[in-house]
This record gives C-alpha cells, structure tokens and sequence, in this order.
C-alpha cells in the first residue's frame, strides 16, 4: 500500500459539535469547571442507575474548552499546571466520575505528543484538540500478560501499516472523535498508532459491565488490518526509554478522579446525616447530627480528604517540575509524589463511599438515593493499578534510594 490513505487523518475530523473555545489560564480553567460541574451533576444518578451513557454531558464537557488546557503554549494551549488539572478533573468527578474519567487517556495522549511526536503530528492534533475534538483509546488488554504487554501487532504495509489486535478497557473509544491505539511494531518496541473510529475493520463494542464507572463505555475495541499511515505513526516507548513526565500524568488523572469521588460521597453523607438520619437511641441526642461518634467520624473523613487534597496539588506542580526539566531525578520526584496522592485518595475514596452508609444508616441504602454508586465508583476505579505497590515504590526508595520503573503506571 503506498500513497494516501484513505483513513490518513490529515487534519482532525470535524463534528456536529460547536468549537471549543481556547482556555488561556489556571484560574480561567478552575473557573469553567466550576460552572459546568453542577450541569454535569443532573441526571447523575439515574445515568448510573439505568447506563445511560452520558453523551450529551460529554459534548457540554469537550466543548468547553478543558479537554485543551495542557496543550503546550507553542502550539496554543494554555499548558496549565498539573495541580489545576488535577483540581478540574477532581471537580468534575465529584459531579459524575465517569464522566471525570473518560478524558485520562485523551489528556495522556496529548502529554505523550509532547515528548515523542514530531512536528507534524504536534501541529495537526493540538490544533484538533483546541477545537474541541476528543481522543478515546485503545490500549489494554484483558488477554495480554501483563497491563504492559501489547499483543496487538503494528506491521508494515507498503509505505504505511496495519494493526490487528484485541483491546479492552477502551474507556472513551465510543465517543472519540480519533482512537489512538497501543501496539507492538516488528522492532518490538510499543507505538501508538491513530485511526478514524470509522476505519474498515475497527469495531468498537459496548460491553463493560462493571458494578462501577457503569457509564464510561470501557468495552472493547477490535482491530482487523486497520489501515494506518505512516505519518500517524508515535513512537510511545520514547516516553519511557527516556526520562518524562507521561508516567506521572496518566497517574495523577487517576488520583484526581478518586478525589473527587470522595468529595461527593463526604458530601452526601453530611447532607443525608443532617436531613434524613435519626440519632441512635443511646445518643441521648435530638437529632443525628449531634451524636458524638457520628461528627468524630465526619471528622476524620475531612482531615483524610484534606491531606489527600495537599498531597495531590504538591505532586501537580511535581509533575510541572518534570515537565519543566526532564530528568531521572524530576521524574522519579514526580512519580513518587503522584504515588503518594495515589494512596491518599485511593484510602479516602472507598473509606468514604463505605462511611455514607454506615454514618448514614439503613435508609441511606434504598435504591431511590443512588447512594451506592459513590462506594461502587471507587471500588472500581481504584482498581486501574494496585495501590499496594505505591506503599512499596515509596518505602524502597526511601530504605535504599531505588528510583520508580518508567511505565505509564508510575
């Protein structure tokens, strides 16, 4: 195959969607996600509650202009610090999580772009992620042996390639506007690769089924000599086989969703303890709100959620510093402090989900409040990477000065 392609993306597709307007600081960027969470927020439960997929939401979300706001400032964007990322994705989750999560891989995507595109890829797709246009994915996969083996293979054809492979886990792919795609080429490094959703023989299947997140579309996508020209070729593994922040920005997203997961989940259980609970009978108390074991719980759910919060606008200006001046020590520095935010909102997260109802009492579990979905979202979204492993990635280097593997999970 040689010449163009007919799945060549020469410029970003267009849509029925209007442009996004371009976000042009921090402070405007905290203040757009302000304004859209609560638009977001309605309907969350029943979204939830009967999977309707939230694509109306997501378009309000895209087209506001945040989808952009790491985009480098030589290409337009207002390259924004990661702690107000952080802080927007994490105003955006307490809303409705699924909706938080679904951009991680996009706004992974475009921090990759920086460290391992070249010029004419930089150009083309900033100037379509400015628009508005959204990035899905297609990266793991359930089969492979590890989350770092891709068994999807990229091959030559002619001038340009094909890729065939099995993905799961493609949160985003059934909304996206460009899929890029993680596969292994024949020198057995991993690349990524940009299709059109509409490409013969890319199918993307809506079967995630999971008890949490039931609105993000993680299903599957399938690729059958999908078609791929060259110049939509990324060589992926640059960001890992040399020192870059692209680790500790997949990793943070995360981190900012679980934070915002426990910030609605605090929030119900204070608003359900004060309107709807009754005190228990040995409290001596007239209303629940007053029972001594109640409020120290409440309050250890807010120190917990504010140190979660510190933690992880700390490891945002750690990632800018990676960002800034990438080298092994900044980037280790920034793996380990997302690591930490990690633990911290991982811990306050399920904690809270679990605290509602026990706080709350036995009402608080009737179908009509939808207050399961916050201990159903955590549960599952914590589970993207093994907290355990953060504790022991911590402990290793300060016992013996071990630096974190460079991986897309530290």
């Amino acid at each position: 195959m040689s010449g163009a392609l007919r799945t060549e993306i020469t410029q970003v597709p267009e849509t029925s969607r209007p442009q996004a307007p371009i976000i042009h600081s921090d402070a405007e960027a905290i203040a757009v996600a302000r304004a859209l969470a609560p638009k977001l927020a309605e309907g969350a439960i029943e979204r939830d509650q009967k999977r309707i997929l939230p694509r109306a939401e997501l378009d309000l979300f895209s087209s506001s202009g945040l989808w952009g706001i790491t985009v480098p400032r030589a290409y337009g964007g207002a390259d924004v610090s990661f702690a107000t990322l952080a802080e927007v994705i994490a105003i955006i989750s307490e809303a409705d999580p699924s909706i938080g999560q679904i951009p991680q891989n996009h706004l992974g995507v475009v921090e990759a772009l920086r460290v391992t595109a070249n010029e004419d890829q930089k150009q083309r797709f900033y100037a379509g992620v400015l628009a508005g246009r959204r990035f899905g994915n297609a990266f793991s996969e359930s089969g492979s042996k590890n989350a770092g083996v891709f068994d999807t293979k990229l091959v030559r054809d002619g001038d340009n390639y094909r890729v065939t492979g099995q993905k799961f886990y493609s949160t985003g792919a059934l909304f996206a506007d460009i899929i890029p795609i993680a596969a292994t080429a024949e020198d057995g490094n991993a690349y990524l690769v940009f299709a059109d959703p509409q490409s013969p023989g890319l199918t993307i299947i809506d079967n995630w089924s999971g008890f949490g997140q039931r609105t993000t579309a993680s299903g599957a996508v399938t690729l059958e000599h999908v078609a791929i020209a060259a110049r939509d070729v990324v060589p992926a593994y640059l960001g890992y086989e040399q020192p870059s922040a692209n680790g500790p920005v997949s990793q943070i997203i995360q981190a900012a969703v679980d934070l915002g997961i426990a910030r609605a989940a605090i929030h119900d259980t204070i608003r359900f303890v004060r309107t709807q609970s009754r005190p228990w009978i040995d409290s001596g108390q007239e209303t629940a709100a007053e029972d001594p074991y109640t409020i120290a719980a409440v309050g250890d759910l807010v120190i917990r959620l504010h140190a979660a919060e510190a933690i992880l606008a700390l490891a945002g200006k750690a990632v800018d510093g990676a960002i800034a001046d990438a080298n092994i020590d900044t980037v280790a520095a920034a793996s380990l402090k997302v690591a930490e935010a990690k633990v911290l909102t991982t811990e306050i997260a399920i904690l809270a989900g679990n605290k509602l109802h026990e706080l709350a009492g036995t009402r608080s579990v009737l179908q009509q409040h939808g207050l399961d979905r916050h201990w159903r979202n955590a549960r599952t979204h914590t589970l993207h990477d093994p907290v355990r492993w953060k504790f022991a990635l911590i402990g290793n280097h300060a016992l013996n000065g071990v630096l974190p593997p460079r991986h897309p999970w530290n």
